[in-house]
C-alpha cells in the first residue's frame, strides 16, 4: 500500500492534504473528537457526524506549524488566510468521510501491517537496535513529543490505514484509454505553421489627441477607476517575547546562578569520547545454544589471559579476535561519543579507567573484551566566555514566564480600559506604535499590522465608530496586539483635478486599443479576401510544448483551428495588448517522438485516475449529506470573534 501511495504522490497531495493528514497519524481522529464540540458546528455528516470549530482551530493550527516548520520564511498572514483554512476545513471533511466509508466498509488493518507501517517511518526505524528490536522507552518520548501514548498513536495510524484504503483500488488501477491518452499527447505535440501580426495600442497612442471636455466625460464615466480606497491611522501595541526582554534587568547574581544549574550543558564544547580497543568473540543471534557458550568460554579464557599480562592485549586481538575491521590493528575502535556503540558495548567502556580492562561484555554481536585507551573530555567554558549567550538565554526564559503570567492581565486590560492604549503600554512597558493609512488590504512596510485578523479588528464598525481598542488579538508566535483607530477616512472619489492627467492617459490607452482593434481587424478581412501569406510575416513553427514568441492566447487559437479547414485567417482580441491578425497554414507531420511524450502520458492517466477518485468522493460527501458551513466571514473576524 506505501509503494502505492509513493507511486501517486500528486494525487495523495490533493486527496489527503499532506499538511493536515501527517496530524491525524500522531493523535488520530479520537484525538481531534476529544477536543469536544465547543465553539459552533463548521461541518455535519451521516446525520450525527461534527467537526467542531474548536476541531478545526486545532487542525489549522498543526497545519500551520507543520507548514512553517519546512517554509520557515512564510508570511503568517498567508497560512492565517481564508484559501489555507478552507484547505484544512477540505481536508478534516475528507477524512472524516474516508473514515466513516472505510467503517462501512468493515475495512481493517492487521497488526503485522501495522507493524511495518510503523517500521517504514524513519523516525520509528531509527530506535531500532541491531538486534533488531525497538527501544520502548525511546519508542514512548517519540510519541510522548507530540503529545500521545503509544497506543493513541498507533490506534490513529491505523485509523488513517484504513481509511487509505477508501480510495486504493481506484489508485491502484491506474488506467486510461490508450486512444485519449494519444489524443492528448498528439494535442501537445502537434506543430503548426502559423503567421501572425500584432497591433498593439503603444503604435497608435500618438495618433490620438484629445480635449479637456472628453477627459471630463471619461472621469464622470468611469469613477471606479479613481477610488481612494478606506483608510485608518491606528495606535497599537504589541505584547511578545522580544518587547518583554528590553524591560527586564538582568543581575550578574542571576547569570552566575544560572551557569551553576546548567553548567554541564552550557559550558562543554562537545562531549567526551573514549578510545578503546576489543577483543570480539562473535556469536550472533542466529547462533545455537552450544555455539554461545563454546564462545563465552573462549572469550573468558581470553579475558583471564590479557587480564595477567595487559600489554599483551593488541597482540592477542591480532590472533585472536573476530571483528575483521578491528583485529589487525589490535583491536583498535578510535574515539567514539556515546550512542555510537551497542548500549551493553558503550556502557562498560564508559565505566573503565585508562588501560583498565573489561570482564567479558556480552552484546548481539557476541562477546567483547575491552581495554581503554585514552579519554578525550569536552572543553569547559568559564562563566565570562559564556556571558553573553547566558544572558540572551536568561531573557528568553524569563520572557517566556512572564509572558504567560501576563497576557490575560494585558488582554483583560485592553477590553477594559478600551479608550486607550498608554495605560497599557506603561504598565507592561510596551512601546506604543503608530501606523497611518492602513487599508483593508493592510499597511505599507507588512508586519503585525497587515495581519487579516487585526485588520479585520481594525476594520469592525465598533473600532471605527467609537474608536475603542480592538481586543488582543493572538497573531500566533506568542504575539498578542491591541489596536485603536485614531482616523478613519472612508472611500471616496479622487477629485478630477487631483487625477486629470491618469484620466488622459487612460482615455488615450482605452482609444488607441480601439484604434488598434479597428485596423487589425481591418487587416484580417483583407487578409482573409485575398487568402495570401505574402501580406503576413514570415511564418513560424509553434506547439503547445514550444509556443515560440506566440501570446497563450493566439497560441491556444492557432492550434484551436479546424485542420480540416486550413489555411484559415483568424483575429484575436488580445484585450488591452490589442489584436493579432493569424494565418495558420497547416499542421506539419510530427515524424519524431518527443522524449516527454511518455511522460505526458502518465501525467494523463494520473489525471484520469485524480477524476475517477473525486467523483467518487463527490459520491461518498453525497452519500453521508455533508454539509460545510462558510468559514467565518470578515464581519466576525478571521477568528470568528463578534466585535462589541
Amino acid at each position: 500500500m506505501f509503494e502505492l501511495i509513493q507511486r501517486h504522490n500528486k494525487i495523495i497531495q490533493i486527496l489527503l492534504f499532506v499538511l493536515i493528514v501527517p496530524s491525524f497519524v500522531l493523535v488520530g481522529i479520537e484525538g481531534y473528537s476529544r477536543l469536544g464540540d465547543t465553539g459552533g458546528t463548521v461541518a455535519s455528516m451521516a446525520g450525527n457526524v461534527k467537526i467542531s470549530q474548536a476541531e478545526f482551530d486545532a487542525a489549522h493550527k498543526k497545519a500551520i506549524d507543520r507548514f512553517k516548520e519546512s517554509n520557515p520564511e512564510v508570511e503568517l498572514q498567508l497560512l492565517d488566510g481564508p484559501a489555507f483554512k478552507q484547505s484544512t476545513l477540505n481536508a478534516l471533511v475528507m477524512e472524516k468521510v474516508q473514515s466513516l466509508a472505510a467503517k462501512d466498509a468493515h475495512l481493517v488493518v492487521s497488526d503485522a501491517a501495522l507493524v511495518k507501517a510503523l517500521r517504514t517511518d524513519p523516525n520509528i526505524a531509527a530506535l531500532v537496535g541491531p538486534d533488531g528490536k525497538l527501544d520502548p522507552e525511546r519508542y514512548k518520548a517519540l510519541v510522548a513529543s507530540v503529545g500521545a501514548t503509544p497506543a493513541q498513536y498507533e490506534a490513529g495510524l491505523r485509523a488513517q490505514m484504513a481509511s487509505a484504503q477508501v480510495f486504493e483500488p481506484l489508485l491502484a488501477s491506474q488506467v486510461s484509454a490508450k486512444s485519449a491518452v494519444t489524443r492528448v499527447t498528439s494535442a501537445f505535440f502537434q506543430k503548426r505553421e502559423v503567421q501572425a501580426l500584432f497591433f498593439k495600442p503603444s503604435d497608435y497612442a500618438n495618433q490620438i489627441h484629445v480635449n479637456d471636455d472628453e477627459v471630463a466625460a471619461y472621469y464622470k464615466a468611469h469613477t471606479g477607476l479613481f477610488q481612494i480606497p478606506e483608510t485608518v491611522n491606528v495606535a497599537y501595541v504589541v505584547l511578545d517575547h522580544a518587547a518583554l526582554q528590553r524591560g527586564l534587568v538582568i543581575t550578574e547574581e542571576q547569570q552566575k546562578e544560572f551557569y551553576q544549574k546548567n553548567a554541564a550543558a552550557l559550558s562543554q564544547v562537545g562531549s567526551e569520547e573514549r578510545r578503546a580497543s576489543h577483543i570480539l568473540i562473535a556469536a550472533g543471534p542466529s547462533a545455537s545454544k552450544i555455539e554461545r557458550d563454546a564462545a563465552l568460554a573462549k572469550a573468558q579464557a581470553l579475558q583471564a589471559k590479557v587480564a595477567k599480562a595487559p600489554a599483551t592485549f593488541a597482540q592477542v586481538a591480532k590472533a585472536s579476535s573476530q571483528d575483521d575491521g578491528s583485529a589487525p590493528s589490535g583491536g583498535d575502535l578510535g574515539f567514539f561519543s556515546r550512542g555510537m556503540m551497542t548500549k551493553a558495548f558503550e556502557d562498560a567502556a564508559f565505566s573503565l579507567q585508562v588501560g583498565q580492562i573489561s570482564g567479558v561484555v556480552e552484546s548481539e554481536f557476541g562477546y567483547h573484551i575491552i581495554r581503554l585507551q585514552e579519554v578525550k573530555t569536552p572543553k569547559v567554558r568559564s562563566f565570562d566566555e559564556l556571558k553573553p549567550d547566558i544572558d540572551k538565554a536568561l531573557r528568553q526564559q524569563l520572557a517566556q514566564q512572564k509572558y504567560a503570567e501576563i497576557a490575560e492581565q494585558f488582554s483583560n486590560m485592553v477590553y477594559e480600559q478600551a479608550d486607550g492604549l498608554k495605560a497599557v503600554a506603561d504598565k507592561f512597558q510596551l512601546e506604543l506604535q503608530t501606523a497611518s493609512g492602513v487599508t483593508r488590504s493592510g499597511a505599507i512596510g507588512g508586519g503585525v499590522v497587515a495581519h487579516p485578523k487585526f485588520l479585520n479588528a481594525l476594520f469592525s464598525a465598533d473600532s471605527i465608530s467609537k474608536q475603542r481598542n480592538t481586543e488582543a488579538i493572538d497573531v500566533g508566535s506568542n504575539r498578542l496586539v491591541s489596536g485603536r483607530v485614531t482616523q478613519h477616512t472612508p472611500a471616496q472619489t479622487a477629485a478630477l483635478p487631483e487625477v486629470k492627467d491618469k484620466a488622459r492617459q487612460l482615455l488615450v490607452a482605452s482609444r488607441a486599443e480601439e484604434l488598434a482593434k479597428k485596423e487589425g481587424d481591418k487587416k484580417r478581412q483583407e487578409a482573409q479576401a485575398a487568402n495570401a501569406a505574402s501580406t503576413l510575416p514570415v511564418a513560424t513553427v509553434v506547439a503547445r510544448n514550444n509556443p515560440g514568441n506566440l501570446p497563450t492566447q493566439v497560441l491556444n487559437a492557432a492550434l484551436s483551428a479546424d485542420p480540416s479547414k486550413l489555411p484559415v485567417v483568424i483575429g484575436v482580441d488580445l484585450g488591452s495588448a490589442g489584436y493579432a491578425v493569424v494565418r495558420i497554414n497547416k499542421v506539419l507531420a510530427d515524424t519524431s517522438i518527443d522524449v516527454n511524450q511518455e511522460k505526458l502520458g502518465q501525467q494523463v492517466a494520473q489525471a484520469w485516475t485524480q477524476s475517477e477518485v473525486m467523483a467518487y468522493y463527490a459520491l461518498l460527501k453525497a452519500r453521508y449529506k455533508v454539509e460545510v458551513k462558510p468559514l467565518p466571514s470578515a464581519a466576525k473576524g478571521e477568528d470568528g470573534s463578534m466585535s462589541r
